[in-house]
């Protein structure tokens, strides 16, 4: 990476997650704050997220597959009760259950952003960070993410399936560039994934490799999502806890 300003980082170094960037709750409202709490633990210098044997379902009798999920978000949007307008919908009509105030904590619009971390998962979770758009306005919604591993793509100690690129969703301004290449690297130890995010490319890299480029990603300001997830109705031990573990997060312009 050339040299670059540094005008965002989070070591997690305090007691608990710095409010003004982060909201612990994973698309409040399309469930509410209760249902959609992260678990989580600050310490050591790192924010570890995880999903417990008996943590619930998140939108339970709705969202397909059965999900349980902790995550946190620097931003926050929605809409009235009963109306469609909501972060990531993940269907048609969804309605908004419990109405969120606009929180816009980190929503960097471009530039290199670099997450240092490493994933404990089994054959049925999986770990990710990506970027959303605000969906203020219903265009302003499509997706670059910056790592997804799901667990079932792990060969233990050699390789993982690791996905990354763009999702156009309901922009039709990005295309849909969405790719998982596998690469030999444990996930269970620390690695570097980042993008390099400018008005015509990103550049996905992981561990300081360049990995794939896309064009035309969005150009509006984003949000960081970070999280863990367990399928429960997907083969695998019911009582591993997934966790994703967070070293740092930085961004540059």
């Amino acid at each position: 990476m050339a040299e670059r300003e540094l005008i965002f980082e989070d070591h997690f170094d305090g007691p608990t997650l710095d409010p003004a960037v982060w909201s612990p709750y994973y698309l409040p409202q399309w469930s509410s704050r209760a249902a959609a709490g992260a678990q989580y633990e600050v310490e050591d210098s790192c924010l570890r997220l995880f999903v417990p044997p008996d943590q619930g379902i998140w939108c339970e009798g709705d969202h397909l597959p059965p999900t349980r999920v902790s995550g946190i978000q620097s931003g926050n949007f929605s809409g009235p009760v009963g109306s469609t307008i909501g972060q990531q919908p993940y269907r048609d009509g969804l309605r908004v259950r419990e109405e969120q105030p606009p929180f816009w904590g980190w929503t960097p619009t471009g530039g290199y952003l670099e997450l240092r971390a490493r994933a404990d998962l089994s054959p049925r979770s999986m770990a990710a960070l990506w970027l959303v758009g605000l969906e203020d306005t219903p265009e302003r919604c499509a997706e670059i993410c910056v790592t997804e591993m799901f667990g079932k793509s792990v060969v233990a100690g050699e390789s993982v399936e690791v996905g990354m690129g763009l999702h156009t969703f309901r922009d039709p301004s990005v295309p849909e560039d969405f790719q998982a290449p596998r690469l030999a690297l444990d996930p269970t130890d620390f690695h570097l994934y980042a993008v390099d995010w400018s008005p015509t490319r990103a550049d996905f890299y992981v561990d300081n490799l360049l990995v794939r480029s896309c064009q035309s990603p969005p150009k509006y300001p984003m949000q960081l999502m970070l999280a863990t997830f367990d399928f429960p109705s997907e083969e695998g031990p019911a009582d591993h806890v997934p966790s994703f573990t967070i070293d740092y997060i930085r961004g540059y312009r």
